[in-house]
């Protein structure tokens, strides 16, 4: 499926990262999801993908059919049955993503800032911007430096 680069996208990262079988797993349920997932009774053109065994996006190209509200809750209620089947944690937006060397790493805001006052984080360390908003945010403001992200403005105050 081609897919606009004005699709929406929603992000979703997970508090740890996901087994090989856990990623797999959930990538079916995810096709599963979005195989059904309509507005209105209208078939959205949707599909999901898993990244780093950590974030779980859902795509629609809203060219055909727009995700309506009812739409969204469902997305939203799917996901929150995925973090229960998992155990994991979905929708805190204060746990903070970001590159080690290869490895992608997240945790809780105050790590987050501890990290950055011991300069094992830094302006230029990549973090993570799950507000992406369509296909284009995605592919060129996800994986950003911190001075280039929304992080910088939260943690102003920490960075010299």
């Amino acid at each position: 499926m081609e897919f606009s680069s004005h699709s929406r996208v929603w992000v979703y990262q997970s508090d740890r990262k996901l087994t090989d079988a856990e990623t797999l797993q959930a990538q079916v349920l995810l096709d599963k999801f979005t195989t059904g997932w309509t507005a209105h009774n209208n078939q959205l053109l949707a599909k999901a993908e898993i990244r780093y065994n950590r974030f779980l996006i859902l795509f629609v190209d809203e060219s055909q059919a727009g995700a309506s509200g009812c739409s969204i809750d469902k997305s939203v209620n799917f996901m929150k049955q995925l973090e229960q089947h998992f155990g994991i944690n979905l929708f805190d937006r204060f746990n903070l993503a970001y590159r080690d060397g290869e490895e992608i790493l997240s945790v809780p805001r105050h790590q987050f800032e501890e990290l950055l006052k011991a300069g094992k984080i830094n302006t230029e360390t990549i973090v993570f911007n799950n507000l992406a908003q369509n296909i284009t945010e995605l592919q060129t403001k996800w994986e950003v430096p911190f001075k280039d992200s929304w992080h910088i403005q939260l943690f102003r105050d920490l960075v010299s």
